[in-house]
């Protein structure tokens, strides 16, 4: 009946009475009234349908209403944009209880000399109703100062909780609505801690993105109940019954980070008689211990991935299952699914199995030696006896690299910040993240046994869940183009197909460049996301026709899915019918789910990293530094250092002249000697200010920092 109802109101080209909108139709029941007014109101909900002060109902669009996402300023001023690029300036006081990223309604102010101004008159979809904060007192009453500098509201604890409290608990509540006196009456949900309790500033974080650090204590029952700590030898018999290998006698082994205790994934490798390499993708068969729809199971979906922060990790699995019984952790038997390919001299898989397995891991290898090993010749204890598997593993990757790179592998080659905290969680240094040809062999390894699984399924038109990733927008491109232009490059590039090799070209094109940083980053945003789904449309990025997630069941949920659909799909015999429609039926949850938990954990872990770099920039007040700059606006310049930590230079620190914002060669000028500052420019500063809790680094540009404390 909606779209009965929306064709109607297009046909009609005016607001319509529900009487004549009865009529069109034909209704003639009480029944079909009930029902037509809840139609109504469901597409007024949804903000298809407008529903006048005269009791009438007519298309959202034709109306003097719009609805958008709401964005706030931390000064308070909304602003209110919608998918057809408009955007309705909304001021503090007619924000009408609505928060940053909420999805609004706005009425359009009538005053003509102010069309672009409105009000909000009614909220679609908060954003999210829960809000963390520090507690204060004021006048007798217990109100929360929000996080999100963003959130302008006062927020009014209820009187039942105040026994507990105290000033500076770091709480996480739930906004219940205004009151009579404009402030949000809310309820605890969580006391996280008092603001100076080491590791609370990050599990405030943590909170505001809905990451939770306690597993519920029906899954903890669970693990107690029902997980192991080691493979019996029934187990091993039974699996061996059925359609499982016994591999443990194989060189098998590891290779991670110094640090890490959850290890999805083996590897081995043979050189066979015709010239082709055997490489086997050795995962941890997760599936086997967390039983769908149970607790361990859905409090997993609901986690979606794990997530590593700077001083600790939140993991998708109680540790009794991800650094334990699941973990592929050396000379002890593990549960595993092994995808072996013979890959030939060009890189291509010319053949494969795919299977539940045993395994026991020879060692654990760490990057950094691996790394001696292949890239110095240097054999650590304890590696001599793998040094020649290592060797040949070198080779297949380098291999299977430049296959990739032939079809239009992007390798956008970007440096990552590794923040260093002491025993308390205080941020003591931040270094680049090392990514050596160890890392780079893992990476191949893993693409290729996700790109075999995923193209078996396809082939086979069983349902699985797709790492997909989608083409860039021309528009967008074409905007990275004029950027490039703008620092005087001449880049070409055929934009009647964009393909991963025109875009592979272009970054080759810009290799050597001083801004090459700067325009890979660039171009990267002008990328579409990578996200789940059951819809194969290739991995553009990875110039892949088929791609999925297998290799880390232990930190992702879309790979436990894929090992569920090797369980019940490819390794069951008897699978019918009903049992594929009935997963294929589960997976888009699935796949919506983990898209959005990927999301939040990454806004989590870039949030965090940015507090941490601003408490570590704390104690460097006054230092000298040499950046590049990585941004320009109207206020002023980012300037990015070598270990991407970045600041702020405000203009009107930038002394000697009157600068202005030129867009279109993203600079700003000088109005008397007409030099400026520009994107990719080299600048030396000093560190002007830091703030942990705003997560905000200023710099003044050196030699100009006397004039700046002067002022100040």
């Amino acid at each position: 009946m909606e779209d009965k109802i929306i064709e109607i109101l297009k046909t009609e080209k005016r607001a319509l009475t529900v009487h004549e909108l009865e009529t069109i139709l034909e209704f003639d029941s009480v029944e079909q009234l009930k029902e037509l007014l809840k139609v109504l109101n469901d597409l007024e909900d949804k903000a298809l349908v407008f529903h006048t002060k005269k009791d009438k109902y007519m298309l959202f669009e034709e109306s003097n209403s719009r609805v958008g996402l709401l964005q706030v300023t931390s000064r308070g001023t909304g602003y209110v944009l919608m998918e057809s690029g408009e955007e309705i300036k909304i001021y503090p006081e007619n924000l009408n209880g609505a928060l940053n990223k909420d999805r609004v309604i706005v009425n359009i102010t009538d005053n003509q000399a102010k069309p672009n101004e409105g009000k909000v008159v009614r909220i679609v979809e908060r954003a999210n109703s829960n809000v963390v904060g520090t507690i204060y007192f004021h006048k007798n009453k217990i109100y929360v100062k929000p996080d999100d500098k963003k959130i302008n509201v006062n927020i009014l604890i209820e009187k039942n909780y105040y026994n507990n409290l105290v000033e500076g608990h770091k709480v996480l509540v739930k906004l219940l609505g205004l009151n009579k006196d404009g402030e949000y009456n809310s309820e605890i949900i969580k006391i996280i801690g008092h603001i100076n309790d080491p590791g609370v500033d990050v599990l405030s974080v943590m909170a505001k993105h809905n990451i939770n650090d306690v597993f519920p204590k029906e899954v903890m029952e669970q693990v107690e109940s029902e997980i192991p700590s080691e493979i019996t030898e029934e187990e091993i018999k039974e699996r061996l019954s059925h359609t499982g290998k016994d591999l443990r006698d194989e060189i098998i082994f590891t290779i991670d980070g110094d640090d890490t205790k959850d290890i999805d994934d083996a590897i081995s490798i043979e050189k066979l008689e015709n010239g082709n390499y055997k490489l086997g993708v050795h995962i941890a068969d997760v599936s086997y211990y967390v039983k769908e729809n149970s607790p361990l199971d859905e409090e997993a979906l609901s986690r979606g991935t794990s997530v590593y922060l700077a001083d600790r990790v939140t993991p998708m699995l109680p540790h009794e299952l991800s650094n334990g019984i699941c973990s592929l952790n050396p000379n002890v038997d593990r549960f595993a699914l092994s995808c072996i390919m013979e890959i030939d001299p060009q890189g291509e898989v010319v053949n494969y199995d795919i299977f539940d397995s045993i395994i026991r891991s020879r060692i654990q290898m760490t990057y950094k030696k691996v790394n001696k090993i292949l890239e110095e010749n240097i054999i650590s204890e304890g590696y001599e006896e793998y040094a020649s598997k290592l060797y040949l593993m070198a080779e297949l990757a380098q291999i299977l690299r430049k296959n990739k790179v032939s079809k239009g592998y992007i390798d956008f080659d970007l440096d990552e910040a590794k923040i260093i905290v002491d025993e308390d969680g205080n941020a003591i240094d931040v270094v680049l993240r090392e990514r050596g040809t160890g890392e780079k062999l893992i990476e191949d390894f893993m693409i290729c046994a996700n790109e075999t699984v995923a193209t078996h399924f396809y082939n086979m038109e069983y349902p699985l869940v797709y790492r997909v990733h989608g083409e860039p927008n021309e528009e967008k491109i074409t905007n990275f183009l004029h950027l490039v232009s703008i620092l005087g490059y001449n880049v070409k590039a055929n934009l009647n197909k964009i393909t991963p090799l025109v875009i592979q070209s272009m970054l080759e094109q810009l290799k050597d460049k001083k801004e090459y940083y700067i325009l890979s980053s660039q171009m990267l945003r002008s990328m579409q996301k990578a996200v789940y789904d059951t819809k194969n449309i290739g991995h553009f990025g990875l110039a892949s026709k088929i791609y999925c997630h297998f290799t880390s069941p232990i930190r992702r949920y879309p790979d436990l899915s894929v090992h569920r659909s090797i369980r019940k799909c490819l390794l069951n015999p008897e699978v019918t019918l009903e049992t594929i429609n009935k997963w294929e039926g589960r997976l888009p949850y699935i796949a919506e789910q983990s898209s959005a938990k990927e999301r939040a954990s990454i806004e989590c872990e870039r949030e965090v990293d940015d507090m941490k770099m601003a408490e570590y920039m704390e104690k460097h007040i006054g230092e000298e530094y040499h950046g590049i700059i990585t941004g320009v606006m109207s206020f002023g310049f980012f300037v990015q250092l070598p270990n991407m930590i970045e600041g702020l230079v405000r203009v009107e620190d930038i002394k000697g002249d009157f600068y202005t914002y030129d867009e279109s060669t993203f600079s700003l000028i000088g109005s008397k000697n007409k030099r400026g500052y520009r994107l990719g420019d080299e600048v030396d500063v000093i560190c002007k200010a830091a703030s942990k809790e705003n997560h905000t680094v200023d710099f003044v540009i050196k030699g100009m920092e006397d004039t700046c404390k002067k002022e100040n």
